[in-house]
């Protein structure tokens, strides 16, 4: 459960604590372990802060982007061959694929709020395109 009352709760937050589970089990699956990591470090930030620190922001993009396949024709990232070994037919691409919409929608909802780094919004931005 995270620490910050649900009123002061960024829809990040709220997007994150919802679906823990579901974001650490797709890391896993298209990214192994230096993404399940990274998607736990990036839960524990939210978690233990109503504050999102520009770290948590980009790692929050930077697990968008995986979520939505952004490097999966890079032969040369370990991605590429995670997204390689899944099968299209299994349910949880489509759990993704919700995982990946619901992401990008609490992230632009939180930055509406924020006033994240140029080069941040110019991330998402980029990303949204």
């Amino acid at each position: 459960m995270f620490d910050i009352p649900y009123d002061a709760a960024s829809a990040l937050h709220i997007f994150a604590h919802d679906n823990m589970e579901g974001l650490q089990n797709a890391a896993l699956l298209l990214g192994g372990q230096p993404w399940l990591t990274r998607t736990q470090r990036l839960m524990e930030d939210l978690r233990s802060s109503p504050v999102i620190s520009r770290r948590a922001q980009r790692e929050a993009i930077a697990l968008h982007a995986l979520l939505s396949l952004d490097h999966v024709h890079d032969d040369e990232r370990p991605e590429a061959g995670y997204f390689a070994a899944l099968d299209p037919e299994q349910p949880y691409v489509e759990e993704i694929c919700l995982l990946a919409d619901g992401l990008a929608d609490a992230i632009a909802a939180t930055m509406e709020h924020l006033k994240p780094s140029p080069q941040t919004v110019r991330q998402f931005c980029l990303r949204e395109v």
